[in-house]
């Protein structure tokens, strides 16, 4: 049997760091990611608010960073999606299921983050990929001199939106309530670009038309009821996330949304299962919050897999 002593699923901030502190203890570790690693890190286009990058770092940059860090100290990565996690019969490991092969490990880390909401109106799926979009930095380019909708007024709402400013000669900002949730630095440079961006507040996006690619999008005013045709070429939708835990299938204990319980030692409901990140529940999802809680995660995995090899030895972590 090829015995991992931890296995991570997913290779975002929080992933990455763990398979930095697992391999730097010397375990075998395994991070396996469907995707590519960075999670949605690499999809953004500038991180202004990590520690250490006082001009901000591209996403992209970022996550490639952290993805040679960790392997440096001998992580494997492979590319492949879990289906599902099991006991391992007449042992206290686990089994990761994959599409390609079945992976054992003594312990698991969850960290598989995040997804982008959808808003469940008429002509979302049909324009997905032809003018719809959840990417500013993959699809902003293809918008060059065009108009486009944004729906949301958060803090990836808006960081989208500046990105897609280098291209768009007309951003529409369409968000439910009276004013953006997004930190204050963000609004301020939003509101400067006011001849570009128009903001309609108190407002849904409630269709997406066109023919054979998106033509515009009807907003409807949540006060008065009045709805609006807007012409545009493109809409980009950043309306929250939902946890990317379907896998799971009552693995662990989980809160009605999907997102994994833990106590803050990244514990699960099952021995043996850590997680952190954006998968977990908590109030902040940020990547300083998520390479912190992987740290957690692996001290406590490498405590546990310690114990059962009868290695442990109770230290202060200094470092």
């Amino acid at each position: 049997m090829d015995l991992y002593d931890v296995i991570i699923i997913g290779a975002g901030p929080a992933g990455l760091t763990a398979a930095l502190y697992t391999s730097r203890a010397g375990l075998r570790t395994l991070v396996l990611e469907k995707k590519y690693p960075g999670g949605q890190v690499a999809m953004t286009d500038q991180v202004e608010n990590y520690p250490g990058f006082p001009e901000g770092v591209s996403g992209w940059d970022l996550a490639n960073l952290m993805h040679s860090q960790a392997t440096r100290f001998g992580a494997e990565v492979k590319t492949v999606e879990v289906l599902e996690i099991r006991d391992r019969e007449g042992s206290v490991n686990k089994e990761v299921v994959t599409a390609a092969e079945t992976y054992t490990a003594i312990s698991v880390i969850i960290a598989t983050g995040a997804e982008y909401k959808k808003m469940g109106i008429p002509g979302e799926d049909t324009f997905y990929g032809r003018g719809v979009s959840q990417c500013a930095t993959c699809d902003g380019a293809l918008f060059r001199d065009k108009a486009v909708i944004v729906v949301g007024g958060g803090d990836t709402a808006l960081q989208e939106t500046l990105f897609l400013l280098r291209f768009c000669t007309k951003i529409h900002i369409v968000h439910r309530r009276d004013r953006f949730r997004a930190v204050k630095a963000l609004q301020d440079r939003i509101v400067s670009e006011n001849e570009k961006v128009v903001i309609h507040f108190n407002s849904a996006l409630n269709e997406i038309y066109g023919e054979k690619k998106v033509q515009g999008g009807i907003i409807k005013d949540t006060v008065s009821g009045v709805e609006t045709r807007i012409d545009a070429d493109g809409v980009f939708v950043f309306i929250g996330l939902l946890p990317s835990s379907s896998f799971l299938k009552g693995c662990v204990n989980t809160d009605e949304s999907g997102y994994v319980i833990t106590d803050d030692e990244m514990k699960t409901s099952r021995k043996g299962i850590f997680a952190c990140g954006d998968v977990r529940k908590k109030n902040l999802r940020q990547i300083a919050t998520a390479c912190g809680e992987g740290a957690i995660a692996a001290v406590k995995a490498q405590h546990y897999i310690e114990d059962l090899k009868g290695t442990s030895y109770d230290p202060v972590c200094l470092a």
